[in-house]
């Protein structure tokens, strides 16, 4: 029970990355406040947690709007007294070439995937600040440390997040808070199945290929993400402050010949 009596609030987790961490999380005695804009998708999750004997309560917000959060936020402290994690996870991808990327898809992902972070982090900061603990986990990507084709808007984004998660150490490491970042490769999330069916021809090809820039040799899974997140989570990686976590499979620190 590795996070036996913690109150873990987990953006974006209806479904993939974020569904797999909130059902570990429980599973490891946390009391799991899901947060997902799809509220259908966001009780499945809560009601896949209770079955298996865990806690957990759904909680709809945008984490792009100030005025949902915010309360969201006041309403989870209301009723379970503080948030002891917070794993800023909710985001969305975003492929072309940056000439054929339009402004309101630049838009989209830019306020999602750096503004989801900001400010769901603003307003747990300060019950984090007043009890002077806490854990945030920001969801970054490995494309913050490499260049890979048509993503621009995407790899803009992970990179800002990389950044703002070290900012963010540097501030609050005074009250006993700590930052850190997960930086996945290729995972085979519900979203990426279907991005592979639709956008090519021979998805099995487009994966065999995906295969190949892995040291690994293969793609990874929701709960390999899931569970370098509950290391961040967990007393267990009190030492780490600021840090990026590389689970990719060998993407960025290895070639194959």
């Amino acid at each position: 029970m590795r996070l036996a009596e913690k109150i873990t609030l987990i953006t974006g987790s209806g479904s993939g990355i974020g569904r797999s961490t909130a059902l570990l999380f429980a599973r490891e005695g946390a009391t799991v406040i899901v947060n997902d804009l799809d509220a259908e998708k966001g009780r499945e999750t809560v009601d896949e947690i209770a079955a298996a004997g865990g806690k957990a309560a759904f909680f709809k917000a945008d984490v792009t709007n100030p005025e949902q959060v915010k309360a969201m936020v006041d309403a989870v402290v209301a009723q379970f007294g503080r948030i002891d994690v917070l794993f800023n996870n909710a985001g969305v991808s975003g492929v072309g070439m940056l000439h054929e990327v339009e402004p309101e898809a630049w838009d989209r992902v830019m306020t999602i995937n750096i503004r989801g972070v900001f400010l769901p982090s603003k307003y747990v900061l300060p019950y984090m600040m007043e009890r002077r603990s806490g854990s945030i986990i920001n969801m970054s990507s490995c494309i913050a440390e490499i260049g890979l084709a048509k993503r621009a808007s995407y790899s803009a984004t992970k990179g800002a997040v990389l950044s703002l998660t070290k900012s963010m150490q540097v501030d609050y490491a005074p009250y006993n808070i700590r930052v850190n970042a997960l930086l996945p490769g290729t995972i085979m999330t519900p979203f990426v199945e279907n991005y592979l069916r639709t956008s090519y021809d021979d998805p099995e090809a487009a994966i065999a290929s995906l295969k190949t820039r892995q040291l690994s040799g293969d793609l990874g899974r929701p709960d390999d993400v899931a569970n370098a997140a509950l290391f961040l989570a967990s007393d267990e990686s009190k030492f780490m402050m600021g840090s990026p976590l590389y689970i990719d499979g060998g993407v960025v620190f290895g070639k194959n010949a």
